[in-house]
């Protein structure tokens, strides 16, 4: 089964940041692919909270997710919005990813679980939950691609999320992501190629990269990777289109050499001396 991943480098004006999904779900079309992944933050990445706020709507009136849901249909294909920034119920955001079915319809909505409150060393400060309301569920979707698991960038770091993505019958997992080039070049690989291998799962990751419109520099480097831990497509720096082939068979037989999910087990109470 083909997949598209779409690596942004996403700016301030949502309506130029749906015109490049709405392009690229024609192009994946066109190419065969049966989904087209897309990063976090696809419809907006703005530092300026009072520049941003214009163009931050309830789910029902985002104009990304609107053009998405319309490129969906009438170019058949699945896409898996990654996120977007949408107005919540409690007065805060939510970081929201949405699948979206290859009528417009969406099938499926994950709220960030994770959110990313850091000091880094290279003076980067983040407060995600300053905005943000955390998810309240894990979800898992049935696709064209499989059973698809939800996650979005910083939940990346929690094993145990993945854990029981794959426990509830995930064999993909999207890790759609914003990453930073510090934490990106230290971890990133390393941490997708073990969310692949510990679940024996597909992992597909679209990510922004480059430097953006509001200042911030992301890591790029969307990724595929098998469930063996194989890295099938590494897209490097440069924004645009990639593909990849997701195979069933792939899954079932990786389990069978190594049945980590059939081994799984509660963990016992820890205790301490």
């Amino acid at each position: 089964m083909k997949i598209a991943l779409l690596q942004m480098t996403s700016g301030v004006d949502p309506l130029a940041n749906a015109r490049t999904i709405v392009d690229a779900a024609a192009e994946a079309a066109r190419s065969g692919a049966a989904m087209l992944f897309t990063p976090e933050m696809s419809g907006l990445i703005d530092q300026n909270r009072k520049r941003a706020a214009a163009s931050l709507h309830a789910e029902g009136d985002d104009p990304v997710l609107a053009a998405t849901r319309t490129a969906a249909r009438e170019h058949g294909i699945w896409v898996h919005l990654g996120s977007l920034a949408v107005h919540g119920n409690d007065g805060r955001l939510a970081n929201r990813a949405f699948v979206i079915d290859d009528a417009g319809e969406v099938r499926a909505r994950y709220d960030k679980l994770h959110l990313f409150d850091v000091d880094l060393p290279s003076g980067e400060s983040w407060r995600e939950s300053a905005a943000y309301a955390p998810g309240a569920n894990a979800v898992v979707v049935d696709t064209p691609v499989g059973a698809l698991g939800l996650s979005i960038c910083y939940d990346l770091r929690f094993a145990a999320l993945f854990a029981a993505l794959s426990d509830a019958g995930a064999t993909v997992l999207a890790t759609p992501a914003a990453f930073t080039r510090p934490t990106g070049a230290a971890h990133w690989h390393i941490l997708q190629r073990a969310r692949a291998i510990e679940s024996a799962a597909y992992v597909v990751s679209a990510a922004q990269t480059g430097t953006h419109e509001d200042g911030r520099a992301t890591y790029g480097h969307s990724v595929v990777i098998d469930p063996w831990g194989t890295v099938l497509l590494d897209m490097g720096e440069a924004a645009g289109l990639g593909f990849a082939d997701i195979d069933p068979a792939r899954i079932a037989d990786v389990r069978a050499r190594v049945p980590v999910i059939a081994h799984r087990r509660p963990i016992p109470e820890v205790s301490t001396t």
